[in-house]
């Protein structure tokens, strides 16, 4: 995938990040694009704010996408490297690609999902690191409850 239309993905993922971060949430975002390089969806990690465990950003943005009858060719773009939950939907729904804008605060399931065919790229976006370091060290038993460390 082209480097730089990968960072131009992940400027709206790291939108709905920074959008998650001013409601009170923890700062991932996430957006689903279509094979032809259109939006389908986004959205951000919302457990805090919906009281629900399963609100990442990853799902948030499959959901806002709407049913597609294919995913072939989709590309997940996600500020973090995707935990176990939302790498199983990658894999379950036959996303082709996931760009990750981080894996140096948490490395969730992006080798998995190179190991099942899926296209992983992996930016290491500054500025994803210090969104992230920066939340971690503000709040590290909320961040431990979103890893499922306790």
């Amino acid at each position: 995938m082209d480097q730089e239309q990968a960072r131009r993905w992940l400027a709206t993922a790291l939108h709905e990040a920074r959008a998650g971060l001013a409601e009170g949430g923890i700062p991932i975002g996430a957006a689903l694009y279509g094979a032809d390089g259109s939006l389908l969806g986004r959205g951000h990690n919302r457990r805090v704010q919906d009281g629900d465990p399963s609100a990442h950003g990853e799902t948030a943005a499959f959901r806002a996408a709407g049913r597609q009858r294919s995913y072939r060719g989709t590309t997940m773009v996600t500020t973090l490297s995707p935990c176990w939950y939302c790498s199983g939907l990658v894999r379950q729904f036959g996303i082709s690609r996931v760009v990750v804008g981080e894996a140096e605060t948490f490395h969730g399931g992006h080798d998995w999902l190179a190991e099942h065919g899926v296209e992983v790229v992996v930016l290491d976006d500054p500025e994803c690191v210090a969104l992230m370091r920066e939340f971690i060290a503000q709040h590290p038993s909320l961040w431990n409850e979103d890893i499922g460390h306790e």
